[in-house]
C-alpha cells in the first residue's frame, strides 16, 4: 500500500469551526495533498476559523483536510525564502525556526493554523501597522484549480489568481504549497510593556501613539464592566536583553469537558475581566513569545468553556477612530461580549478579499443565543454606515446583503473566481450563506 496516496477518513457525522457550531461533514486525509485535492469541494486545515468557512456545503459531506501534508520543502538562509506544504502548522514552523532566530513575518493570535489557512484568510497580527498581512510576504503558491490542473501562481505569474486566492477563503482553488519570506530576528524573546487605559478612547489613542516605535501592539477592552482597557506593546528583544537559551514551549492544560452554559454569564465574566485588568503587571521586561503572541494556546480546547451552545467571534475594522466608541456602545447594548481585542490597522492588502484596511480592528467573542443574529445584524449595519468591513475567517452569522454592501471589491474577486471555476465546484458552507453559491 502506498502510504502517501492512501485516503483516510475520520468518521465524524458533523464538523464545526472553532465556535463549535456543528454542520454535517467528514474529514478526508492523505499525505499526498495533490492526490487528496482531486475533485474535492474544499480544503480544510486545523479548523481554527470560527465559523463555517472551512465546512463543506450542505450537499457535500467530505472535505479535504491538509494536516498530513506538512513537509518543509526548502529553506534558503541567505534570502529567508521558505517553501512548504500547505498543511504545515505555524506551531511546527515556530518549533523548528524560532530557536534558530527566524520567525514568520506575520502571525495571527494562534499557532494552531496551517500555512494554507494563513494564505486563505490572509491573516494579520499585532504588527499590521508595520508589516501588513501575511499575503504581502508570500512569494508563490502551488494550487490545484477546479478543472484539475496544477498551477503555479505568484504576483508576477497568474497574478489575478494569486491575489484572488490571498484572502479568498479557499474558494479559488486548493492551496498545495506556499513560498514566503521568513524574518531574521535578533533573539527569540519578546520585550513587552503594558499600559492601563481608562476607556476605549484612551486605548485607541495609546495604540496610535505606540505605532511609530513599537512593531507589535494590541489592546484588550472590558465590554462588560467599567470599559477599561489594557495596551500591550512589544518588540523582539536584543541579544543583551534576552536570556542565553531559547524559550521553552509552554506546558499546556486542557479543558476536559464542555462547561455548563450557565457558567459564563455577564456577572461571572464581569468579575473575571476586573481581575484580569488588575492582575496585569506593568513592569516592562522580556517574555516568552508564546505568551505574547498566543496567550490562549496554552489552554487546549478552550472553546469548551462556552459550553454546548457554542460561540462566535465577530471582527470588524472601522476606518475612523471617531466611530469606535459609538460601536462599542452598540455592542454593550446589543450583545454580551466576553472578550474584546482592539488592534491598529494600516494599509489595505492587495488580496481582493483581504480583511484589514486603515483603521481600528475590533474582535468580539459572543456566546450564541437567541439574540446573536439580531446583534450581528445591528453591528454589520453600523460597520456599513462607518465604511468598514467584517472578517470572513471569523464569521458565522453575516447575511449576504450585508456582506455585499461592505465589500466593494466583491465583483472583481467574483470575476476572477468564475474565470478559474465557472461551475463553482469549490465552495463552502460559508460561500453558500454569504455569496449565494449552489448548496
Amino acid at each position: 500500500m502506498d502510504k502517501t496516496t492512501t485516503l483516510m477518513t475520520r468518521p465524524t457525522p458533523t464538523l464545526s469551526g472553532w465556535g463549535r457550531l456543528p454542520k454535517p461533514g467528514r474529514e478526508v486525509f492523505a499525505y499526498d495533498l495533490a492526490a487528496l485535492s482531486k475533485g474535492a469541494v474544499l480544503s480544510r486545515g486545523l479548523g481554527r476559523s470560527y465559523g463555517d468557512s472551512a465546512l463543506p456545503p450542505p450537499s457535500v459531506l467530505d472535505v479535504a483536510t491538509t494536516t498530513l501534508a506538512d513537509r518543509i520543502i526548502a529553506f534558503d538562509p541567505e534570502t529567508g525564502i521558505l517553501r512548504a506544504e500547505a498543511g504545515l502548522s505555524l506551531k511546527e514552523l515556530n518549533r523548528v525556526f524560532l530557536p534558530r532566530r527566524w520567525f514568520t513575518p506575520v502571525t495571527p493570535g494562534t499557532q494552531f493554523v496551517t500555512l494554507g489557512g494563513m494564505v486563505a484568510a490572509d491573516v494579520h497580527g499585532k504588527n499590521h501597522h508595520v508589516d501588513g498581512t501575511f499575503g504581502a510576504h508570500v512569494k508563490g503558491l502551488l494550487m490545484r484549480v477546479a478543472d484539475g490542473r496544477l498551477v503555479e501562481c505568484s504576483p508576477e505569474h497568474e497574478g489575478e489568481l494569486f491575489w484572488a486566492t490571498v484572502g479568498g477563503m479557499g474558494l479559488t482553488g486548493h492551496i498545495l504549497e506556499v513560498s514566503f519570506k521568513m524574518r531574521s530576528i535578533s533573539a527569540p524573546w519578546i520585550f513587552e510593556e503594558r499600559q492601563r487605559c481608562d476607556d476605549i478612547g484612551a486605548l485607541v489613542r495609546a495604540l496610535r501613539d505606540s505605532a511609530a516605535s513599537w512593531p507589535f501592539t494590541v489592546g484588550w477592552l472590558d465590554c462588560l464592566g467599567r470599559g477599561r482597557g489594557m495596551l500591550s506593546r512589544g518588540r523582539w528583544a536584543t541579544p543583551e536583553e534576552a536570556p542565553s537559551t531559547a524559550p521553552r514551549s509552554l506546558r499546556p492544560v486542557t479543558v476536559p469537558f464542555s462547561f455548563p452554559n450557565f457558567v459564563l454569564n455577564r456577572h461571572s465574566m464581569r468579575a473575571y475581566n476586573a481581575w484580569t485588568y488588575l492582575r496585569q503587571g506593568l513592569s516592562p521586561g522580556v517574555t516568552n513569545p508564546e505568551s505574547f503572541f498566543y496567550p490562549l494556546d496554552r489552554i487546549l480546547r478552550w472553546n469548551r468553556i462556552y459550553g454546548d451552545r457554542g460561540f462566535t467571534q465577530y471582527q470588524c475594522v472601522l476606518p475612523e477612530a471617531d466611530a469606535v466608541a459609538p460601536f462599542i456602545d452598540l455592542v454593550r447594548k446589543r450583545a454580551t461580549a466576553f472578550l474584546c481585542v482592539v488592534k491598529d490597522c494600516a494599509d489595505e492588502g492587495r488580496g481582493l478579499l483581504s480583511f484589514p484596511l486603515p483603521g481600528v480592528s475590533i474582535a468580539l467573542d459572543l456566546p450564541v443565543d437567541g439574540s446573536t443574529q439580531s446583534a450581528v445584524d445591528a453591528m454589520n449595519e453600523a460597520v456599513i454606515d462607518a465604511g468598514g468591513r467584517m472578517y470572513l475567517a471569523k464569521d458565522a452569522f453575516t447575511r449576504a446583503e450585508h456582506f455585499r454592501k461592505m465589500e466593494p471589491r466583491l465583483d472583481a474577486w467574483t470575476e476572477v473566481r468564475k474565470r478559474w471555476d465557472p461551475e463553482l465546484r469549490i465552495r463552502s458552507a460559508q460561500s453558500v450563506r454569504v455569496l449565494g453559491d449552489p448548496p
